[in-house]
């Protein structure tokens, strides 16, 4: 029997892995802008207890969160939407905007919007609803909602992941 050496094989493997990132990369990407995530407090003390310091660092990383786990994906190329804050500012709170987001995010270069919304029912249970629309027609694409009950603000990141992994990204991808 002779002996075979395995070098070529090996050698061959070795190019195919080395190229498989560059094949990943050549896959069309879509932009989305996410927007900054937004609280809304329909709780008793609503009028009185306003939002604080930590309730804007928890949505600043439910944010962020959203966004690490589009570009973990591959897929989705983050468009910042800071040029736009004029007019982010103006629309006020985007969940009342009557979809003033997909417009903003048009004129931002982006094929899709995300918002997100933390709803504090009281000061332990709360909703998070995540949206993605279609930037051109305003059409929604993916919804994710959760309630985080027993939990306290710093829950909310928690949450953006949960609902990134497994209601809004997998409805994206099936589309």
């Amino acid at each position: 029997m002779a002996k075979r050496n395995g070098f070529p094989t090996c050698f061959l493997m070795s190019i195919a892995l080395l190229t498989m990132p560059e094949m990943a990369a050549a896959e069309p990407t879509k932009d989305i802008v996410v927007f900054d995530f937004e609280m809304m407090d329909s709780s008793a003390a609503s009028g009185i207890i306003p939002q604080d310091e930590r309730d804007t660092k928890y949505l600043a990383e439910s944010t962020q969160v959203a966004k690490n786990h589009l570009l973990s994906t591959g897929i989705y190329k983050i468009v910042d939407a800071k040029p736009a804050a004029a007019e982010i500012a103006k629309a006020g709170e985007l969940r009342r905007c009557s979809g003033c987001e997909a417009a903003i995010a048009s004129k931002l270069g982006g094929e899709l919007a995300m918002t997100g919304i933390v709803n504090r029912i009281s000061r332990t249970e709360y909703e998070m609803l995540i949206k993605v629309v279609d930037a051109a027609t305003g059409s929604p694409v993916a919804v994710g909602y959760t309630g985080l009950r027993m939990g306290a603000n710093y829950a909310w990141p928690r949450g953006a992941k949960w609902l990134m992994e497994k209601r809004v990204v997998a409805s994206l991808t099936n589309k």
